[in-house]
């Protein structure tokens, strides 16, 4: 029951706020061709692989014609990573793919489950960007996956995913009136395989998991930079969450939870204060921090990202540049090293988190005013 009205409660915000892309055209565009994914066990490491040769495993900006000539180089396809996975940004009349959530996580960890995951809620996000010549509907390039999700797999089929396939999808494009295809068969057949080797059936759990967490700053890295392209106001962190679910976000990450609406909350702050996408600039971060004290522990020879956990919920876990530490600490975040980001466990963490915190509560002479007996009393009282 209370699952259910976290649905209806996340289902009216979002039918109160207006989606720009609700009306636009679905066009199939170069999707209908064969990326070569390579065996079905690997996953998405193809378009894992194709970003780190396409931004030469650095975390800066890339033109697009650079990183273009830099896949043709090392034999790869380029149009369907850049035109349906990546971001396109024209700065001072330069086409440019940027740095997001994506490529941050594709540059700074080994290829997993994880990425793939994140990747395929990219593509199922739908926001590419803009570049010299483009449509407007290539800014917004696989609605028909996205819509798929969010209003079949979602709310049709309560995410049951044994029931998508080929031709599920391929009913569900033909009757929408906003399909402008020839056909859907091919384009169904490439969006199954797709699910399938992104782990779309892994999505149906209602706990928190790191990808989740991931897909959330991804989320909010591309939609900011969408309102900008688009030529509106700046979003106002107080928006956020709002944005979040005009977007779908989480008609498109799995079943709803009470979990995962708290997290939002958290996920969001943590966000602001690393800067948004500014947290990939160390020379922004710098300035951010300038103003704070305590910052010196924050600098370290180790230049690999660390990890923010939250106190409420453990689950809550976030890979973030490691000049962000002094930021999430002050967003109501622990910040964890690289070593313990990668031996994190989340129940010895609650146990050592609850062992110092009786520590400090001992040491600053608090104690109880009743015992145990008299607290269980209490509460059957109640």
């Amino acid at each position: 029951m209370a699952n259910l009205l976290a649905q209806l409660f996340h289902w009216l915000i979002a039918m109160a706020l207006v989606d720009p892309r609700r009306t636009q055209p679905w066009r199939p565009g170069s999707f209908t061709k064969n990326f070569s994914w390579g065996p079905k066990g690997h996953g998405l490491k193809q378009l894992y692989q194709s970003i780190r040769v396409g931004f030469d495993n650095t975390l800066a900006d890339v033109p697009r014609q650079v990183f273009r000539e830099r896949l043709k180089g090392a034999g790869r396809p380029d149009y369907i990573p850049l035109n349906f996975f990546l971001y396109n940004k024209i700065v001072d009349g330069v086409d440019y793919i940027i740095v997001d959530e994506l490529v941050f996580q594709a540059i700074e960890e080994d290829h997993s489950l994880r990425f793939d995951k994140l990747a395929l809620f990219a593509f199922v996000l739908s926001l590419a960007g803009r570049w010299t010549g483009s449509k407007d509907w290539q800014s917004f390039p696989s609605l028909w996956a996205h819509y798929y999700v969010r209003d079949r797999v979602n709310t049709d089929l309560r995410w049951n995913t044994d029931r998508v396939n080929a031709d599920d999808i391929e009913d569900f494009v033909r009757k929408d009136k906003r399909y402008t295809g020839i056909t859907a068969r091919k384009l169904a057949t490439n969006l199954n395989y797709l699910f399938s080797n992104g782990h779309l059936g892994d999505l149906q759990t209602e706990k928190i998991e790191r990808w989740w967490v991931d897909a959330l700053f991804l989320s909010l890295d591309r939609i900011i930079e969408d309102a900008e392209a688009r030529g509106d106001p700046e979003p106002r962190p107080e928006t956020y969450a709002q944005l979040l679910e005009q977007y779908g976000f989480s008609a498109i990450t799995g079943p709803l939870s009470r979990e995962k609406g708290f997290a939002i909350r958290h996920l969001v702050s943590l966000y602001e204060a690393c800067g948004g996408r500014s947290r990939f600039s160390d020379d922004v971060i710098k300035q951010r921090t300038l103003a704070l004290p305590d910052v010196e522990w924050i600098i370290a020879n180790d230049p690999r990202p660390g990890g923010a956990v939250h106190p409420s919920n453990p689950r809550i876990l976030k890979t973030i540049p490691r000049s962000c530490a002094i930021l999430a600490v002050y967003a109501g975040f622990e910040f964890l090293d690289p070593e313990e980001l990668e031996t994190f466990d989340p129940v010895s963490w609650v146990r050592e988190y609850t062992r110092k915190a009786l520590a400090k509560l001992r040491a600053s002479g608090t104690k109880p005013i009743m015992t145990s007996v008299e607290l269980m009393k209490l509460t059957r009282d109640k």
